[in-house]
Protein backbone atom coordinates (compact mmCIF):
# COMPACT_ATOMS: atom_id res chain seq x y z
CA UNK A 1 0.00 0.00 0.00
CA UNK A 2 0.60 3.76 -0.35
CA UNK A 3 2.18 5.26 2.23
CA UNK A 4 -0.17 7.53 4.01
CA UNK A 5 2.22 11.13 3.71
CA UNK A 6 2.15 11.11 0.45
CA UNK A 7 -1.84 12.25 0.59
CA UNK A 8 -2.60 15.56 1.22
CA UNK A 9 -6.29 14.90 1.78
CA UNK A 10 -8.67 11.67 2.91
CA UNK A 11 -10.58 11.67 -0.47
CA UNK A 12 -6.92 11.15 -2.05
CA UNK A 13 -5.76 8.38 0.52
CA UNK A 14 -9.15 6.34 -0.26
CA UNK A 15 -8.50 6.58 -3.67
CA UNK A 16 -5.27 5.57 -3.61
CA UNK A 17 -5.56 2.32 -1.43
CA UNK A 18 -8.08 1.75 -4.14
CA UNK A 19 -5.96 1.97 -6.84
CA UNK A 20 -3.89 -0.61 -4.85
CA UNK A 21 -6.76 -2.91 -4.35
CA UNK A 22 -8.08 -2.67 -7.57
CA UNK A 23 -5.07 -3.11 -8.99
CA UNK A 24 -4.18 -6.47 -7.03
CA UNK A 25 -7.67 -8.11 -6.40
CA UNK A 26 -9.42 -6.63 -9.19
CA UNK A 27 -12.52 -3.75 -8.85
CA UNK A 28 -15.31 -6.83 -8.13
CA UNK A 29 -13.18 -8.34 -5.66
CA UNK A 30 -12.37 -5.47 -3.91
CA UNK A 31 -15.10 -4.13 -1.20
CA UNK A 32 -15.70 -0.65 0.95
CA UNK A 33 -14.84 -2.53 4.04
CA UNK A 34 -11.43 -3.70 2.87
CA UNK A 35 -11.19 0.25 1.80
CA UNK A 36 -12.34 1.26 5.15
CA UNK A 37 -9.93 -0.66 6.68
CA UNK A 38 -6.80 0.00 4.63
CA UNK A 39 -7.51 3.72 5.35
CA UNK A 40 -7.94 2.97 9.05
CA UNK A 41 -11.30 4.60 8.71
CA UNK A 42 -15.09 2.69 9.90
CA UNK A 43 -16.68 1.34 7.03
CA UNK A 44 -19.44 3.47 7.64
CA UNK A 45 -17.35 6.87 7.50
CA UNK A 46 -15.76 6.14 4.34
CA UNK A 47 -18.96 7.22 2.36
CA UNK A 48 -18.12 10.52 4.22
CA UNK A 49 -15.92 11.28 1.77
CA UNK A 50 -17.46 8.89 -1.60
CA UNK A 51 -20.36 7.94 -2.50
CA UNK A 52 -19.14 4.51 -3.23
CA UNK A 53 -16.71 1.84 -5.25
CA UNK A 54 -18.19 2.56 -9.05
CA UNK A 55 -16.98 6.62 -8.19
CA UNK A 56 -13.57 5.33 -7.66
CA UNK A 57 -13.55 3.77 -10.43
CA UNK A 58 -14.53 6.56 -12.53
CA UNK A 59 -12.08 8.82 -11.29
CA UNK A 60 -9.30 6.88 -11.49
CA UNK A 61 -10.16 5.53 -15.68
CA UNK A 62 -11.47 9.20 -16.16
CA UNK A 63 -7.87 10.24 -14.69
CA UNK A 64 -6.58 7.93 -17.30
CA UNK A 65 -8.65 8.90 -20.07
CA UNK A 66 -8.05 12.77 -19.96
CA UNK A 67 -4.21 12.45 -19.46
CA UNK A 68 -4.01 10.64 -22.82
CA UNK A 69 -6.26 12.93 -24.83
CA UNK A 70 -4.97 16.22 -23.27
CA UNK A 71 -1.37 15.31 -24.26
CA UNK A 72 -2.42 13.85 -27.55
CA UNK A 73 -4.25 17.49 -28.34
CA UNK A 74 -1.38 19.43 -27.36
CA UNK A 75 1.00 17.19 -29.40
CA UNK A 76 -1.55 17.43 -32.54
CA UNK A 77 -0.93 21.58 -32.23
CA UNK A 78 2.40 21.68 -31.47
CA UNK A 79 3.69 19.46 -34.23
CA UNK A 80 3.60 19.89 -37.72
CA UNK A 81 5.33 16.53 -38.90
CA UNK A 82 3.71 13.44 -38.45
CA UNK A 83 6.89 11.69 -37.68
CA UNK A 84 7.50 14.10 -34.93
CA UNK A 85 3.81 13.66 -33.71
CA UNK A 86 4.24 9.70 -33.58
CA UNK A 87 7.96 9.84 -31.53
CA UNK A 88 6.10 12.72 -28.82
CA UNK A 89 2.93 10.50 -28.51
CA UNK A 90 4.58 7.21 -28.31
CA UNK A 91 6.93 9.31 -25.68
CA UNK A 92 4.02 10.63 -24.03
CA UNK A 93 2.49 7.54 -23.44
CA UNK A 94 5.30 5.76 -22.22
CA UNK A 95 5.91 8.78 -19.61
CA UNK A 96 1.69 8.77 -18.51
CA UNK A 97 2.14 4.86 -18.15
CA UNK A 98 5.41 5.57 -15.42
CA UNK A 99 3.91 8.08 -13.79
CA UNK A 100 0.52 6.15 -13.71
CA UNK A 101 1.04 2.45 -13.63
CA UNK A 102 -1.51 1.59 -11.37
CA UNK A 103 -4.43 3.87 -12.96
CA UNK A 104 -3.35 2.28 -16.23
CA UNK A 105 -3.45 -0.89 -15.69
CA UNK A 106 -7.00 -0.87 -13.60
CA UNK A 107 -8.65 1.40 -16.66
CA UNK A 108 -7.53 -0.97 -18.87
CA UNK A 109 -8.39 -4.05 -17.00
CA UNK A 110 -11.52 -2.82 -14.99
CA UNK A 111 -13.25 -0.28 -17.00
CA UNK A 112 -16.00 -2.80 -18.02
CA UNK A 113 -17.26 -2.44 -14.87
CA UNK A 114 -17.95 1.20 -15.35
CA UNK A 115 -21.44 2.07 -14.85
CA UNK A 116 -23.64 3.49 -18.25
CA UNK A 117 -22.85 6.00 -19.66
CA UNK A 118 -19.84 6.25 -17.96
CA UNK A 119 -18.59 3.19 -19.77
CA UNK A 120 -19.80 4.43 -23.37
CA UNK A 121 -17.95 7.91 -22.68
CA UNK A 122 -15.02 6.09 -21.85
CA UNK A 123 -15.17 3.82 -24.57
CA UNK A 124 -15.72 7.13 -26.82
CA UNK A 125 -12.74 8.58 -25.63
CA UNK A 126 -10.64 5.44 -26.07
CA UNK A 127 -11.73 5.37 -29.82
CA UNK A 128 -10.99 9.01 -30.09
CA UNK A 129 -7.36 8.31 -29.27
CA UNK A 130 -7.21 5.48 -31.42
CA UNK A 131 -8.46 7.02 -34.21
CA UNK A 132 -6.05 10.42 -33.65
CA UNK A 133 -3.14 7.93 -33.17
CA UNK A 134 -4.39 6.14 -37.01
CA UNK A 135 -4.82 9.06 -38.33
CA UNK A 136 -1.13 10.58 -37.39
CA UNK A 137 0.06 7.32 -38.43
CA UNK A 138 -1.85 7.67 -42.11
CA UNK A 139 -0.59 10.98 -42.63
CA UNK A 140 3.00 10.24 -42.34
CA UNK A 141 3.16 5.64 -43.77
CA UNK A 142 1.11 5.15 -47.06
CA UNK A 143 0.41 1.35 -46.24
CA UNK A 144 -2.50 -1.18 -47.05
CA UNK A 145 -2.89 -1.88 -43.46
CA UNK A 146 -2.19 0.82 -41.04
CA UNK A 147 -3.97 -1.18 -37.98
CA UNK A 148 -1.02 -3.11 -38.13
CA UNK A 149 1.18 -0.17 -37.13
CA UNK A 150 -1.71 1.10 -34.79
CA UNK A 151 -1.78 -1.77 -32.42
CA UNK A 152 1.33 -3.06 -32.80
CA UNK A 153 2.73 0.77 -31.14
CA UNK A 154 -0.89 0.82 -29.00
CA UNK A 155 -0.16 -2.68 -27.43
CA UNK A 156 3.70 -1.89 -27.00
CA UNK A 157 3.30 1.30 -24.67
CA UNK A 158 0.16 -0.45 -23.49
CA UNK A 159 1.76 -3.13 -22.13
CA UNK A 160 4.37 -1.18 -20.45
CA UNK A 161 2.11 -0.73 -17.51
CA UNK A 162 2.32 -4.54 -16.60
CA UNK A 163 6.28 -5.06 -16.54
CA UNK A 164 6.98 -1.13 -15.46
CA UNK A 165 7.56 -0.92 -11.69
CA UNK A 166 7.87 2.78 -10.34
CA UNK A 167 10.84 3.28 -8.10
CA UNK A 168 13.22 0.28 -9.86
CA UNK A 169 16.69 0.79 -11.59
CA UNK A 170 15.17 1.35 -15.02
CA UNK A 171 13.86 5.36 -15.58
CA UNK A 172 10.74 6.45 -17.87
CA UNK A 173 13.80 8.61 -19.77
CA UNK A 174 15.19 5.46 -20.60
CA UNK A 175 12.30 3.32 -21.25
CA UNK A 176 11.39 6.12 -23.60
CA UNK A 177 14.57 6.05 -25.45
CA UNK A 178 14.84 2.58 -25.90
CA UNK A 179 10.84 1.65 -27.03
CA UNK A 180 11.34 5.10 -29.44
CA UNK A 181 14.28 3.36 -31.03
CA UNK A 182 12.49 0.11 -31.53
CA UNK A 183 9.41 1.64 -32.78
CA UNK A 184 10.72 3.71 -34.92
CA UNK A 185 14.00 1.97 -36.43
CA UNK A 186 13.23 -1.66 -35.80
CA UNK A 187 15.59 -3.85 -34.38
CA UNK A 188 17.90 -3.93 -37.09
CA UNK A 189 21.18 -2.53 -36.89
CA UNK A 190 21.92 -0.13 -39.38
CA UNK A 191 25.41 -0.27 -41.21
CA UNK A 192 27.34 3.15 -41.37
Amino acid sequence: MKAKAQFQTRREEILGVSSDLFKQKGFSATTMREIAEHVGIEAASIYNHIRGKEELLIEICNKVSNDYLSKMETIDRQYDSPLEKLKELIAIHIQIVCDNTDGILIATNEWKHLPEPVQSDFKMARQKYENQFLKIIREGIEKKDINIALYTILSSVRWLAVWFKPGKKINPEKIKADILTLLMNGLVKKND
